[in-house]
């Protein structure tokens, strides 16, 4: 028996299913959770000292790699200083700063300590600020546990085959609907049915917890035109894109602005972290400054906030990042698409900048009923022949792959000769 295997009896035992997160189980892959014992650059290594190269990177904040110095650095010394304070601090003004002047669709933030609170803070702030309740979602696209998120969500939920939850009582989700993602007539319908109730419209503008899949030509431009039209809010839950697909986000890659905008881990250099941010006039309801209560004794823990600063002020001032890292990830996708090819496999590969995933199914995915279609057993198998080869992948069809900046060309002809050595067999 392995030490993960150990681990994993262990922690049954004391834990809800072994793990502190649905994703973090193999169940669906029919594999036993890999417990990490460290972390370096571009790879992970278990309890059993076996090495991964990793294409999870704590579900994406790890864009630099693991163990950056400098954010190394930056957090060792915010430590010797102390580890909370539950009071204000020199660094989360920095932050707010630091995002306010990068962001153009955000004049003010606030910290929070996950992206679940961030979406949750900015859902009531949109209810706050239009004196309406109801809210539009889209089916796959997973914006955290909070109850009023749990209709038709992604990630984990799809994972587990639950596409809402126990325990949420029928009272918190009456006021959540649901559209079809890519389906601008399915908004509409409920606009029509809705219009003067909706407070806002929540989207993963390039969705990534249903597996990767894109907005079509049209998507969001349509979403910002019916909020405009209807006196709604647009949010952006920008958990997986902020910072990932572009300096200024999916937002800045389609050129759409939001009315808010929610953030998760990577602006904590993957330390518990998340923000929402947006319009000033928005923005102002938010306690102390308004009516709309939110606190958090955590909050712009000084810490994180050292890890995030260093961080994104080096995607800010490293010359050609995104430019080099979507070119890196782009050969990765690439070739993995021609591998297929070759194959005569007939499996989607959706992909954007440095977030790609591969769909074991024969339809192109655009939305959740499509992205359902994929064969389960089959990335199962797919996962577990890549793990074998050293490749530490999402243990879910529908998760992303995140290629960070410290993968080397030499990794990409590696994974790619993994992928080769399945589908050519």
């Amino acid at each position: 028996m392995t030490k993960s295997e150990m681990l994993f009896e262990r922690g049954i035992k004391h834990i809800p299913g072994g793990v502190n997160s649905p994703v973090r189980a193999f169940g669906s892959v029919g594999e036993t959770p890999r417990f990490i014992a460290s972390a370096k650059g571009s790879h992970l290594t278990d309890a059993d000292g076996r090495t991964y190269l990793d294409y999870v990177g704590s579900w994406g904040p790890m864009i630099l790699g693991h163990g950056h110095p400098a954010v190394l650095e930056a957090v060792e010394q915010a430590c010797k200083k102390g580890l909370s304070f539950g009071a204000a601090t020199e660094a989360e003004v920095e932050m707010a700063e630091l995002i306010c002047s990068i962001v153009p669709s955000i004049e003010m933030v606030r910290m929070v300590n996950s992206g679940t609170e961030a979406v949750m803070s900015a859902v009531r702030a949109s209810r706050g600020y239009t004196g309406r309740n109801k809210l539009v979602k889209f089916a796959g696209c997973y914006h955290g546990h909070s109850d009023a998120m749990l209709v038709k969500a992604g990630s984990g939920v799809m994972t587990a085959g639950v596409p809402d939850s126990a325990g949420v009582p029928s009272g918190c989700t009456e006021d959540t609907l649901t559209a079809v993602y890519n389906d601008l007539e399915s908004v509409e319908k409920l606009f029509e049915a809705y219009g003067k109730e909706i407070a806002a419209v929540i989207v993963e503008p390039a969705g990534a917890n249903m597996g990767v899949v894109l907005p079509e030509k049209g998507f969001l431009e349509g979403l910002r035109r019916i909020c405009t039209e209807h006196g709604s809010l647009l949010i952006f839950d920008e958990v997986i894109t902020g910072f990932r697909l572009g300096l200024s986000g999916a937002q800045g890659y389609y050129g759409i602005e939001p009315d808010l905008t929610t953030f998760g881990k990577i602006i904590g250099g993957g330390m518990p972290v998340g923000a929402y941010g947006g319009r000033k006039e928005i923005m102002e309801m938010v306690a102390p400054a308004g009516p709309v209560y939110q606190a958090g004794t955590l909050s712009g823990n000084p810490v994180a906030m050292a890890a995030g600063l260093a961080q994104i002020r080096l995607l800010r001032d490293t010359p050609g990042f995104y430019e080099e890292l979507h070119k890196k990830s782009g050969r990765l996708f690439t070739g993995m698409e021609e591998i297929l090819k070759e194959a005569e496999k007939p499996w989607q590969l959706n992909h954007i900048g440095s977030l790609g995933c591969l769909f074991f199914t024969e339809q192109p995915v655009r939305d959740y009923a499509s992205a359902k279609t994929s064969d389960t057993e089959a990335f199962a198998r797919y996962f577990s022949h890549m793990l074998k080869e050293g490749i530490y992948l999402a243990p879910s069809q529908f998760e992303a792959m995140f290629v960070s900046s410290a993968v080397t060309e030499e990794e990409i002809d590696e994974t790619l000769t993994a992928v080769r050595r399945y589908f050519m067999k």
